[in-house]
């Protein structure tokens, strides 16, 4: 199985960035311990500062699914995605419909947040991607992406 984990801005910073917030493991560490706990999945990764790519990267997953269900190639394709938006998730609209063609078209999204974003300042508080991902999984820190590759795992059986 492929699971994508597809970050947005600043997540490149993490670990370094607040990490009253968003604590102190940073994104290499973060695929490191999720490889070590889901051997039997293929991650790939993709953390972008720029909306239009993680875009990109959404319809590059349909593509590659749609292309698989046709036939014209034997590669697996994109099982799932775990997704940590970032500050797009307050106000990307063409971000939303990114992930809810992405949902509709049978791969499932799970959106994660580190922190507790309905805990936060007032702007942080809603996310317009949360009504079309397959499900949200906010303020559990790292082990929040445990829990969207176990929502997604299980989603396939």
């Amino acid at each position: 199985m492929r699971i994508l984990v597809l970050h947005g801005p600043n997540l490149n910073r993490l670990g370094k960035r607040n990490p009253a917030v968003y604590g102190h493991t940073t994104s290499e560490q973060l695929m490191l311990f999720l490889q070590e706990q889901f051997t039997d999945v293929c991650f790939s990764y993709c953390q972008s500062n720029h909306e239009g790519v993680l875009i990109d990267t959404l319809q590059s997953a349909l593509e590659e699914r749609e292309a698989f269900l046709c036939g014209d190639t034997e590669s697996e394709p994109i099982a799932g995605v775990v997704f940590n938006p970032g500050g797009l998730c307050h106000n990307s609209v063409s971000l939303r419909d990114a992930v809810e063609d992405t949902v509709t078209t049978g791969i499932p999204v799970v959106e994660v947040h580190i922190s507790d974003i309905t805990k936060r300042e007032t702007f942080r508080q809603q996310s317009l991607l949360s009504d079309v991902c397959t499900a949200s999984v906010i303020g559990q820190g790292i082990p929040g992406y445990t829990e969207a590759i176990k929502i997604i795992t299980h989603s396939g059986q």
